[in-house]
């Protein structure tokens, strides 16, 4: 059998073009070596903010923007809430990255933010501490969405609509045929196909070795924290993001027993490859003890109202391009070979928009969302 296109992956970004490649009635595989939804990759831990005034880069926006409606479709389908709009509160220094980025991107594109002094912040979320010449945004439209539930949800609806999908092949590589075709290899089996799409996350740089880019691979690391009672509930309080001198750090209120979400955004482990896979089907567990340190350290210093007690720890990998941005293109050796890599930490809430694109690369040749700036050309290397 010869499929008409094959996904590499099925995380935020593969389960997302599974789902939009379905819908545009193409005979599809998507391949992974774990179930949708695992806790193996970048795509896990419950939560992921999302918002629309990003500071990182303003021709973000048209994505996101895209991004939220189709959030919206999804939710539709499945029949659960996938959205949760609590906000996004920023805070950092008055001329900082964060909030000098997020209120210029807001003018830009006429966004409604709230600013708030560090004395009103404290004042309607007392758990939170601010140094002194701190401010903060609020943007009231943000939120979090459930990560495992967008993943699932993506491929669960890609197989209603008449997608394949085969779990525990691990992929070793791919090779172009004489005739045109494409083969993939697992460690077990081959699979032809006509168009492929490699979103292989911290395993891009051993799939996309011939782009010319090299990805680097950090080891982050995410803990929950038992709070005070009633404190930092979601139904009262935003998540939040500081901008301090010690890095950005970021949390998601109390959803449930397991209390409040924190992590560091800045710093990470480096790592050369994703840690070995255990007997058991996961990847290693290793936290590095400085990581852990630092958001030891941001708890106690500027969350208030949590105990010292952790009650969950996982890790993820960022996946980074050397300026932080996304690249998404088509293959400069095959234009019937599209990716996405190097989301670098910051790429979930993008995954349903980016999915939508990818499959319009593979399918059309070409999309009209706004993707220049995250193309491979601005590397000069393998890009004709």
């Amino acid at each position: 059998m010869i499929y008409d296109a094959i996904v590499i992956g099925l995380g935020g970004v593969g389960s997302a073009t599974l789902y939009h490649l379905a819908k545009r009635g193409v005979k599809v595989l998507g391949l992974d070596r774990w179930a949708p939804g695992h806790n193996n990759g970048s795509a896990h831990g419950e939560t992921r903010v999302i918002r629309q005034a990003y500071f990182e880069h303003p021709d973000y926006v048209a994505l996101l923007q895209r991004s939220y409606a189709l959030w919206d479709n999804l939710e539709t389908e499945t029949k659960q809430q996938l959205f949760n709009k609590i906000g996004v509160l920023e805070i950092g220094p008055n001329q900082g990255t964060v909030i000098t980025g997020v209120l210029e991107v807001a003018k830009l594109h006429n966004l409604p933010i709230e600013q708030l002094t560090a004395a009103e912040v404290t004042s309607r979320y007392p758990g939170f501490s601010i140094p002194n010449g701190y401010c903060a945004v609020v943007e009231h439209n943000a939120g979090i969405l459930k990560v495992e539930d967008c993943v699932t949800g993506h491929v669960q609806q890609a197989v209603a609509t008449g997608a394949t999908l085969q779990t525990s092949q691990q992929i070793t590589h791919w090779l172009r045929q004489a005739d045109g075709s494409i083969t993939v290899y697992t460690q077990t089996d081959e699979y032809k196909t006509n168009k492929l799409v490699i979103c292989a996350g911290a395993w891009s740089n051993q799939l996309l070795a011939d782009i010319g880019v090299q990805l680097e691979i950090k080891l982050k690391q995410t803990r929950w924290y038992a709070c005070q009672t009633h404190a930092y509930r979601a139904e009262t309080h935003p998540a939040f993001m500081y901008e301090l001198p010690q890095g950005i750090f970021y949390g998601i209120p109390q959803i449930n027993d397991l209390g409040i979400k924190v992590a560091r955004h800045t710093g990470g482990e480096v790592i050369t490859a994703p840690p070995k896979v255990l007997n058991d089907g996961h990847l290693d567990d290793r936290f590095d003890s400085e990581e852990g340190q630092a958001i030891g350290w941001f708890v106690n210093n500027h969350l208030k109202q949590t105990t010292s007690k952790i009650t969950r720890q996982e890790h993820c990998m960022y996946t980074l391009t050397r300026d932080g941005h996304f690249v998404i293109d088509r293959h400069p050796e095959d234009e019937n070979i599209v990716f996405a890599a190097g989301l670098s930490g910051h790429g979930f809430k993008f995954t349903s928009v980016i999915g939508e694109i990818l499959t319009q690369l593979a399918l059309d040749g070409e999309t009209a969302m706004p993707i220049d700036f995250l193309s491979l050309k601005r590397f000069n290397a393998g890009y004709k």
